[in-house]
């Protein structure tokens, strides 16, 4: 027997075995038959109830006009929704760009008022400290000559000085033999002077002060001038001579002259009369 009639006959004794089971099955109880009927019903049942609490939903029916109407009404909702959109959009924009400007605008009027501040105080400052000058240059004046009591001055000078110093303002160095500039310096006169460049400083009458960068008093200086070149004078010798020879010339030239005017005239005299005769 080939493989394929062992499988037939395998297949054929399990399909007995299984019509056995059922007719066994079959001979169950009528009770059982029953309880399973009955809660198939109860089954079938529970579902109708559910179905009838449901809310019954209504179907709702148009035409066409009325959908075209509705659609026609939708895109016009849409296109104005987009317009307004648009609007906004560019309103949005505008308030923005002022704002920034504003922003801006407020930023800068904030460095402006910060920059007056340091300019106000400056010159407060400045006026102040330029009013106590004179007290330096008295100072300056005292400590000249070399006493006892000078000694006292110079820490007075020296306390002073730290005070000045302690608001960034120190004295202009400036000293004889510089070169004039008018950033720091006020020429008051001029000398000249040959051995000295032109515009060289010869002497300080009174020193300049600077707070900070700024300055409070220009340094009142002398400067030297290159001197002026020297005058020619006339030669009276040479302008006599000339003087000579030009009287000299015009003299000879005064008898040739006369000759040629009076051979001119005799001319003349006979040119009228041959014209007569």
């Amino acid at each position: 027997m080939t493989r394929k009639d062992k499988k037939k006959e395998a297949e054929a004794k399990d399909n007995k075995e299984k019509i056995g089971e059922n007719e066994e099955s079959n001979e169950l109880s009528k009770d059982e038959v029953e309880e399973s009927l009955i809660e198939e019903n109860k089954k079938e049942k529970g579902e109708i109830k559910l179905l009838e609490c449901e809310d019954q939903k209504i179907l709702e029916y148009f035409s066409k006009d009325e959908l075209c109407k509705k659609v026609k009404d939708l895109e016009q909702n849409t296109k104005v929704q987009g317009e307004r959109l648009e609007t906004l959009k560019t309103e949005a924009a505008d308030w923005k760009n002022k704002y920034m400007r504003l922003q801006a605008e407020f930023e800068n009027a904030q460095k402006r008022w910060d920059k007056n501040r340091q300019n106000l105080r400056l010159e407060y400052t400045a006026l102040v400290i330029k009013s106590f000058l004179p007290l330096y240059d008295s100072f300056r004046k005292a400590l000249v000559d070399h006493n006892e009591t000078n000694k006292i001055l110079k820490g007075f000078y020296d306390q002073f000085m730290n005070i000045l110093k302690s608001y960034k303002a120190q004295p202009i160095e400036t000293k004889v033999n510089d070169q004039f500039d008018y950033n720091y310096h006020e020429a008051l006169s001029s000398i000249e002077k040959a051995d000295v460049p032109n515009n060289t400083i010869i002497d300080i009458i009174q020193d300049g002060w600077k707070l900070d960068k700024e300055v409070i008093r220009y340094t009142k200086v002398i400067l030297s001038k290159e001197p002026k070149p020297p005058e020619s004078v006339p030669n009276l010798e040479l302008e006599e001579e000339e003087m000579k020879q030009e009287l000299s010339e015009q003299k000879g030239s005064s008898p040739s002259a006369q000759s040629k005017e009076g051979a001119a005239n005799n001319k003349g005299e006979r040119n009228s009369e041959d014209y007569i005769s």
